[in-house]
């Protein structure tokens, strides 16, 4: 009979992350590979599966975001690799994301490339509450949202409201702490998949707003997801805060993204209430001198933002701000519109050193 090996003994056998021996574990590739408790155990005489990550067909399930967010990276994932990974020379050991929001290119990143230190950040408490309780408290996480999603499906229109709005003030009532971590991020998570289109906004109080939304069958608990994300961010650094807290963790060997909330290119397009605080042009001009000085580190630096020539091509404000880097254009689609023909092509920029 074969012995076992914990996670970290196999990576270190391995030569990868313990992070990669549990993702790999749970995508079933490991044979012989059983979850006791919340860790993982590997027959001492397992072998090490193929290194499928640079090659993986567009069929295979990934890791994908646990919540929805506005600006959400998914549809320019492919442009953003490719930006990031243009200068072959570059090699990186750490990734950091100080604006994850939904964390779409983090999760495409940490499921691909054999990465030993990451840090992800965001000044949105509740949002940070609910990635540290599927990191820690998964299983009580997906038995709350069992809960829920079973009471609201089996609701009519009228009682799906009425629950919703009561979620909706049960959180906005709950002050986040320890005890209410738990509960508050579930609230989050459920209402993130049964709001108007996946948005969160507070108002002048810091209140969520939001309106319900219109979902036959919204997946409001995928519990084969959650638990892929709860081991993904096993060794994670999680952290709520301002981007200028990641400073310490970056150096040379560090690729950076950074997303914040866009630049807005008209008066209806605007959308940066995240929080109670706003993100105007004082704020994108402090971003890019915290950019300079991580340039400065030797840090692979990409970032994303709006374009302003979409509505005035003689707007130049990131033209002259970024003067220093790489300016790419690329074509997304417009996601959040409150009218259907405000939805279409646009262009948005790809900043990089």
């Amino acid at each position: 009979m074969p012995g076992y090996a914990s996670a970290k003994e196999t990576a270190r056998k391995w030569n990868v992350t313990q992070r990669r021996v549990a993702v790999l574990c749970a995508e079933k590739r490991v044979e012989g590979a059983m979850m006791v408790g919340n860790m993982w155990i590997i027959p001492s005489t397992a072998e090490k599966p193929e290194d499928k990550r640079k090659i993986k067909s567009k069929a295979e399930k990934q890791i994908k975001p646990f919540v929805k967010w506005a600006g959400g990276k998914t549809q320019l994932i492919e442009q953003i690799e490719k930006t990031a990974f243009a200068d072959k020379s570059y090699k990186f050991t750490k990734y950091a994301e100080p604006m994850v929001g939904g964390g779409a290119l983090f999760f495409n990143i940490v499921s691909k490339y054999n990465i030993k230190e990451v840090y992800i950040g965001d000044i949105n408490a509740e949002l940070i509450n609910a990635y540290n309780i599927v990191k820690s408290d998964v299983d009580e996480l997906t038995i709350k949202l069992k809960a829920m999603q079973d009471t609201f499906l089996s609701m009519d229109e009228n009682g799906r409201k009425a629950f919703y709005y009561s979620v909706r003030d049960k959180f906005n009532l709950l002050v986040l702490n320890n005890e209410t971590a738990l509960d508050k991020a579930a609230y989050f998570i459920f209402l993130n998949k049964t709001c108007f289109n996946g948005l969160y906004r507070v108002n002048s109080k810091g209140r969520f707003n939001v309106p319900i939304g219109r979902y036959k069958n919204p997946s409001i608990c995928d519990e084969e997801n959650l638990r892929k994300v709860s081991l993904c961010l096993k060794d994670v650094i999680i952290k709520c805060g301002d981007y200028e807290r990641s400073a310490d963790f970056i150096d040379s060997s560090t690729l950076v993204y950074l997303d914040p909330p866009y630049r807005p290119i008209s008066k209806t397009s605007e959308f940066n209430s995240y929080n109670s605080e706003t993100f105007n042009d004082d704020e994108q001009i402090r971003l890019a001198k915290f950019i300079d000085e991580l340039n400065d580190k030797g840090a692979k630096i990409v970032l994303s933002n709006s374009d302003p020539k979409n509505t005035d091509v003689k707007d130049d404000f990131f033209d002259e701000l970024y003067k220093n880097y790489n300016i790419k254009r690329v074509q997304a689609n417009r996601m959040i519109n409150s009218k259907a023909d405000g939805r279409g092509k646009i262009t948005e920029l790809l900043i990089y050193n």
